[in-house]
């Protein structure tokens, strides 16, 4: 496998889980009944569409072709918490426990990736600055958390 291709597969598995973020909460935000959470999932899904877009940009900047959507697993974690939902009454707890432990996981991702030492500066700086942005969100979610608990 060339040098290229194995970047860019790291990359699409990072766009994969962008998607199936920014689809999860788009989920949440239709899940939830307060105004201010409703705007800060929409808000986190706008980012990680955003995300997205770079990393595409990316991913073809290195001739690869970019992932179109999300995976199976995320499609699964998102239908399972649309069922949780359900049953929880929209419990907004919930929703945010479950949108904490997929941030989390993202974090992971990243962590993980930026292991790599064989990203060029731009890419390395590009995923940097979306780790530190998904940590925020986490710091978010655990604030949000606390004032509904």
């Amino acid at each position: 496998m060339k040098y290229t291709e194995k970047i860019s597969n790291k990359l699409n598995e990072l766009l994969e889980k962008n998607y199936d973020a920014e689809k999860g909460y788009l989920n949440s935000a239709d899940n939830v009944d307060s105004a201010s959470l409703k705007i800060f999932f929409k808000k986190r899904a706008s980012e990680r569409s955003q995300f997205a877009k770079e990393l595409r940009t990316e991913i073809l900047s290195y001739g690869q072709i970019p992932e179109d959507n999300g995976s199976i697993k995320g499609a699964i974690h998102r239908n399972w918490m649309s069922l949780k939902s359900l049953f929880s009454g929209n419990n907004e707890e919930a929703i945010l426990e479950e949108a904490i432990r997929g941030e989390k996981a993202s974090l992971n991702e990243y962590n993980e990736i930026l292991k790599e030492q064989a990203f060029v500066p731009s890419t390395r700086k590009m995923l940097e600055n979306q780790k530190q942005q998904i940590q925020s969100a986490i710091n978010t979610l655990k604030l949000e958390e606390h004032l509904v608990s």
